[in-house]
């Protein structure tokens, strides 16, 4: 997607915690990580704080 537009802005989800995207997600051009189960709190959290 950063290939794409450089200034997207994209959050990954997953429920495994050792996974190396989810651990360094800001180094595989993520703005932000859900783990989940997560709640419509947490997700919009993220949102919000991926959007700046």
């Amino acid at each position: 997607m950063i290939k794409i537009d450089p200034a997207v802005k994209a959050i990954v989800s997953s429920g495994y915690a050792d996974d190396p995207v989810t651990a360094k997600h800001r180094d595989h051009g993520f703005s932000g990580m859900v783990a989940k189960p997560y709640t419509i709190e947490e997700l919009c959290k993220a949102m919000r704080d991926a959007m700046g």
